[in-house]
């Protein structure tokens, strides 16, 4: 059929067709937010799941309706190997002056500006990766000392009363949070409790990898009380077949039924997938309705396609011993597995391999529900082991 009325989107954060399944964690996001600017307790999101269900689609989408709302937005992205500081001043100054210019009598917006310059002053010792360097002036006492997790708790109250004062909240929203340093993400958190205690309307939704909920836990024992955990899973069957069937029935195409039963069971029902099937499906199939026999031709196309770019840029980062590793996993199955499994079929101690978990697990390609469980962080990754690595040395 024609590639130009493809309706399927995967890719990076690109918003599908039919974001399906979703409804009930936005509108929860919606009820949160609305409680924090009126200045009632409520509590922050950490939306959590694996690589591929839509997490970034999903913190877009309430990031959009968010600041359609008449909110306040701050996005960010965090990157391994970039310090919280760094990633929040930009974005940080541009809502500010976005608060300033709001018709509302008062200068506090001017005044956590201001807050904001002490903040990238003191900052700017300690964190190299800082090139902020417009001259905002400074309030002085405020955020100033070079301390972070005093600085930067001063900073978002000084943040939170201007937006009380303009009568509107600020909403943090970053993803890939699990790479933010412990640190740092204690100080966030601690922040974010300073502000709540003085019921100020400043509010993180967040999004990252299921580790994120131990590290949240770590970092303050009191998180669990400050944030919900709303798990981002795979669709169900019906979700998935609604995700494939709505954009094409607006182009007058169909399914017919054991070609959508192939696909929800190919796919596990994870977003991602169910875009990249349906994208190939399409592409495949001659006229309506798309066939088994389109989807099995597809099949080997979409697997083609994720083997060369979403599993690959993964594997790519990998280490010879990482790679092993993650071998050895997916020798054992999808998962989860026990750390001494892994290394008894590595024919090493569980100390000796110790090491090598930790980095992957920083490097977010597993994670660990359970004390000594292991799982991939990228679903139908043990498949994709097994093709790229199809001989298991087990010397």
């Amino acid at each position: 059929m024609d590639p130009r009325t493809n309706p399927y989107a995967p890719g990076a954060g690109t918003l599908p067709p039919e974001l399906a399944g979703r409804d009930e964690i936005i509108e929860k996001a919606a009820i949160a937010l609305d409680r924090f600017r009126a200045g009632l307790p409520a509590r922050s999101l950490l939306l959590v799941g694996l690589r591929g269900v839509g997490k970034t689609v999903l913190l877009n989408k309430i990031a959009l309706e968010t600041e359609n709302r008449g909110f306040i937005v701050v996005q960010i992205e965090a990157p391994e190997k970039r310090s919280l500081p760094a990633l929040l001043i930009p974005s940080l100054r541009k809502a500010l002056l976005q608060l300033d210019r709001l018709a509302h009598v008062g200068d506090h917006a001017k005044r956590a500006l201001r807050a904001l310059g002490g903040f990238v002053q003191g900052m700017k010792l300690k964190y190299q990766d800082i090139e902020f360097g417009l001259d905002l002036g400074i309030e002085p006492g405020v955020a100033d000392t070079g301390d972070l997790e005093h600085d930067l708790a001063d900073l978002l109250i000084a943040v939170g009363v201007a937006a009380q004062e303009k009568q509107t909240a600020i909403t943090f929203f970053i993803d890939e949070l699990q790479y933010v340093a412990e640190e740092e993400f204690a100080s966030l958190i601690t922040a974010l409790h300073r502000c709540a205690q003085k019921q100020l309307p400043v509010a993180l939704i967040g999004a990252g990898l299921p580790q994120l909920v131990g590290q949240a836990g770590r970092a303050k024992s009191y998180a669990e009380r400050l944030f919900e955990y709303p798990e981002i899973g795979p669709l169900t069957h019906e979700e998935g077949a609604k995700a494939l069937t709505a954009p094409a029935v607006k182009h007058g195409v169909a399914f017919e039924p054991k070609a959508l039963t192939a696909i929800l069971k190919k796919t596990e029902c994870y977003p991602y997938f169910l875009q990249e099937w349906g994208k190939h499906s399409w592409l495949t199939a001659a006229l309506s309705p798309i066939t088994l026999n389109d989807v099995e031709a597809a099949t080997d196309l979409a697997i083609s396609e994720l083997d060369a770019s979403f599993f690959r840029v993964r594997f790519d980062r990998l280490t010879p011993s990482e790679k092993r590793y993650l071998r050895a996993m997916a020798q054992l199955g999808a998962g989860p597995h026990r750390s001494g499994d892994i290394a008894k079929l590595l024919k090493k101690q569980v100390n000796e391999v110790a090491p090598v978990r930790a980095k992957l697990i920083n490097k977010g390609m597993i994670y660990s529900r359970a004390h000594g469980d292991n799982s991939f962080t990228v679903p139908l990754f043990d498949q994709y082991m097994k093709r790229v690595m199809p001989t298991w040395d087990k010397s």
